[in-house]
């Protein structure tokens, strides 16, 4: 095996992996990537891209996403459509006077890679035979395989980036590792099409199931409907879809909506997940490796943005000043936002989907939330706030 000796080693490389790299390589802090895909297949990894207010002005001060101004969309906030009732805005604009951004995450990742290209970044692409000991010593290691050959690396901090299927979260002992979770009856059915999207982010309400309509570019729209798990993509005709969307949508949105051939579709199961704590010894969470959120409040991108602004500023400090509070401190302060933003993915999706099963009174419950919310600007502020991250610790 060739030995490689390095400050911190990162796995995996999407976006948290990739951001905290190259902040960590940009101030002179060595680092290696591992990751178990091949380059075109992170790459090709579909997912939602809103942003919040203080992720994208992280992403502006660091540098590393030269395309967020050009390509991004600004966003006054993001529409809830409800059946036979006035929709109504989430309005980040008026409530906190910032802007939401819809930029997608293949955007995101794509900068990133291209900027890992310039500064060389040592990233090892289909890793395999992963084994990581010694996260409650000094020099943690790591010993693999790549298309590369064989390698061994000592450290002084893993950081677990590896999603929630990865191996990272499995180190903590099980004796001291608890993970909350809710699995969700249903999924979302989603189509990419190359075709205008409507104007708003919009969530809609209807007694048949939740949907959404998104956008990706501009000519690029992501669309969802809610749907039982035991119905595959294979189920979903193009015209099955576009027939279940526009059903669901009021008559003014469907009218916006412009039909075509999905170029991508998937199904996505939905459910909650937290691992407390997100420190073991030298070993650190960040992203889904930590935790995984419903996407009904555009959270999970975020608070993945969040982790890694919190550990490179932790990391740069134990490096640059000798000082280790700010790593002591990762755990708790990290989870204080992902619970934040937990409860607001719950009660989002509580609020727009209709669960298999309930009770009558549970539909005249979500009725009554909704109209209270369209009637109280008291409820549309707090609203607001926790969905631009303005009120999330």
């Amino acid at each position: 095996m060739e030995p490689i000796s390095t400050q911190v080693a990162i796995v995996g490389a999407g976006p948290s992996g990739m951001i905290l790299a190259l902040l960590l390589q940009m101030a002179g802090v060595d680092c290696v990537v591992l990751e178990r895909r091949a380059r075109a297949d992170v790459l090709a990894r579909i997912r939602a891209g809103v942003l919040e207010p203080t992720a994208v002005e992280f992403l502006r001060e660091s540098g590393l996403i030269t395309r967020l101004d050009r390509l991004g969309r600004p966003r006054n906030g993001s529409r809830i459509a409800w059946q036979d009732r006035p929709s109504m805005m989430i309005d980040v604009k008026r409530w906190t006077g910032t802007e939401m951004m819809a930029y997608g995450q293949t955007f995101l990742t794509e900068d990133l890679y291209a900027q890992s290209d310039v500064l060389g970044t040592r990233l090892f692409e289909e890793v395999s035979e992963l084994q990581i000991a010694g996260i409650d010593s000094p020099r943690p290691t790591l010993e693999f395989r790549s298309p590369r050959g064989s390698y061994r690396v000592t450290c002084d901090y893993v950081i677990g980036c590896d999603g929630a299927r990865g191996q990272c979260v499995s180190l903590i002992p099980e004796a001291n590792r608890r993970t909350f979770e809710r699995v969700y009856p249903f999924g979302w059915l989603g189509i990419m099409s190359e075709t205008p999207p409507i104007d708003d982010f919009t969530y809609i309400h209807h007694a048949d199931g939740f949907a959404l309509a998104a956008q990706r570019g501009p000519n690029l729209s992501r669309y969802y409907v809610q749907t039982p798990l035991d119905q595959g993509v294979e189920a979903w005709s193009d015209d099955r879809f576009w027939k279940t969307f526009l059903h669901r949508a009021p008559k003014d949105i469907a009218e916006q909506v412009v039909t075509g051939p999905s170029i991508e579709k998937s199904l996505a199961p939905l459910r909650s997940r937290v691992v407390e704590p997100m420190r073991w010894g030298n070993l650190f969470l960040a992203g889904d490796a930590a935790h995984v959120v419903p996407p009904t409040g555009a959270k999970g991108l975020n608070l993945a943005i969040s982790d890694v602004r919190l550990l490179s500023r932790a990391l740069l400090a134990h490096y640059n000043d000798g000082t280790d509070d700010l790593l002591d401190r990762y755990s708790q302060d990290a989870l204080q936002r992902v619970w934040a933003a937990s409860n607001l993915s719950w009660k989002l999706t509580r609020l727009l989907h209709v669960f298999p099963g309930e009770p009558s009174i549970d539909a005249r419950l979500r009725l009554c939330d909704y109209e209270q919310l369209l009637e109280s600007e008291d409820l549309q502020r707090a609203l607001a706030r926790d969905y631009a991250g303005a009120s999330l610790a």
